[in-house]
């Protein structure tokens, strides 16, 4: 299903959970979008931009999972998990930054393993470009390379999408709503043509992927 271009978010996840509820082994709904680079040469995944407003350690592990799985699946690459913060890797301190400490040691306790690199936290520029994380990360194994961007709550998660395809001329394919049973797309009101087409399109590759 594809939706939500003339209602609210909420309207559509709460047509999706009626529908066909959540997938197994799923706690927490979530909406990543797909940003696409003026040239088509970079993908990134961001979530939660849609659902959880201020999700809890183990939300933010439970939308890193699903983010990293569904990011296989439609962009066929492997995810390389980065939690934001304001801080990197200590360099401030306070609650907030807890919470992202504590999602990630959430994730490195999982058994078995995950099979895809993580870290965290992270400043958004020590996440995506090496020569900052060379200074600020060493070591990391996520430091400068991600393509999956976990946000700390709902608004910056939301901000930081539009900005990026507004300011930036980058395409924003989504939110594609995680940890539902069957595919499901919620469109942003903004939506324009280009934008459905898109979306549609990853909902039906999602489709015939679970086809398979």
């Amino acid at each position: 299903m594809v939706g939500g271009a003339c209602y609210p978010t909420a309207d559509t996840i709460r047509a999706a959970l009626w529908a066909v509820g959540t997938a197994p082994g799923i706690a927490t709904v979530s909406g990543a979008f797909y940003m696409v680079d003026p040239d088509g040469d970079r993908v990134l995944s961001f979530a939660d931009c849609a659902v959880v407003p201020e999700p809890t350690p183990a939300q933010l592990a439970d939308i890193a999972v699903a983010t990293a799985r569904d990011r296989r699946r439609i962009v066929g690459d492997e995810p390389v998990v980065a939690f934001l913060s304001y801080s990197t890797k200590g360099s401030a301190a306070g609650p907030r930054i807890e919470r992202i400490q504590a999602a990630v040691a959430a994730l490195r306790r999982l058994s078995p393993p995950l099979d895809f690199a993580f870290d965290g936290e992270l400043q958004s520029d020590a996440a995506l470009e090496l020569d900052v994380a060379a200074r600020k990360a060493p070591g990391s194994p996520v430091g400068g390379r991600a393509n999956v961007l976990i946000f700390p709550d709902l608004d910056s998660g939301n901000i930081a999408y539009k900005l990026v395809q507004r300011l930036g001329g980058w395409s924003a394919l989504g939110p594609i709503l995680q940890g539902v049973a069957r595919p499901i797309s919620d469109l942003s009101r903004g939506a324009t043509v280009h934008d459905i087409v898109d979306t549609a399109a990853i909902a039906v590759s999602q489709a015939l992927e679970e086809a398979r």
